[in-house]
């Protein structure tokens, strides 16, 4: 029986909704999926229905005496998750050290990545030379994921199977390719097997249908450079 109810958004932008809906469908772990899309530059009323911050993506979970219990936020979700589930996690000690405080480094950080590489999954985007702060963030993905996919082996960033940390560099997947970012070879491998996942292809897939289109964000999308390839239904 099914007992979790995951609610995110737009397949295209939202790349918060993307880590535990990647996660769960990665791992097998079965869930009821609703998609809640961006209709207005500001959902925190209309979010608020289902989620306490008035953000996607959220987490019903029905226990066993009928109550539900929301969880909210990508990574309250996925600790949620870890305690009810062995295979989030690496199983090796100092992989899941490392997967822990990677995965907990892009939840805090990377803001400049994040604002200026808005995810959209649908097209291909010629940007201008990056300046200082996003060439930084753009470094240390790349020391980071080489760190892990040296230490523990690959292809994964914490090994050979897909834990949390990949789900929270998924969205990174989609905008190093997005926006041709160089993450060197090793990164670039990794984004190469991410976006080749079959949950990650089920997820472009549904992206690729999706026709609604939110003025926020295709206005991010118009700021970052020029789109030279739009794959999204019209």
């Amino acid at each position: 029986m099914t007992t979790y109810r995951l609610i995110t958004a737009n397949r295209n932008y939202s790349s918060w909704s993307l880590r535990p809906w990647v996660l769960m469908t990665a791992l097998g772990i079965d869930f009821a999926d609703e998609v809640r899309p961006f209709e207005a530059p500001v959902n925190y009323a209309a979010f608020r229905a289902f989620s306490p911050t008035g953000q996607v993506p959220a987490l019903i979970d029905t226990l066993d005496d009928g109550t539900t219990r929301t969880i909210w936020d990508s990574l309250g979700i996925t600790l949620y998750l870890a305690d009810r589930h062995s295979t989030v996690w690496p199983a090796d000690p100092a992989a899941r050290a490392w997967a822990m405080c990677a995965a907990s480094e892009m939840h805090a950080g990377f803001g400049t990545l994040r604002n200026a590489c808005t995810m959209n999954v649908g097209v291909r985007v010629a940007m201008g030379a990056p300046g200082g702060a996003l060439n930084r963030d753009i470094a240390r993905l790349r020391e980071l994921w080489e760190e892990g996919l040296n230490r523990f082996g690959g292809p994964f960033l914490a090994g050979p199977a897909f834990s949390a940390v990949d789900a929270f560099f998924a969205p990174v997947a989609y905008r190093v390719r997005t926006y041709a970012l160089d993450v060197g070879p090793a990164g670039q491998a990794w984004v190469d097997h991410m976006i080749a996942h079959p949950a990650m292809q089920i997820w472009e897939a549904e992206a690729l249908k999706e026709r609604w289109r939110e003025a926020g964000h295709e206005a991010e999308l118009i700021a970052a450079g020029r789109i030279i390839e739009d794959y999204r239904a019209e």
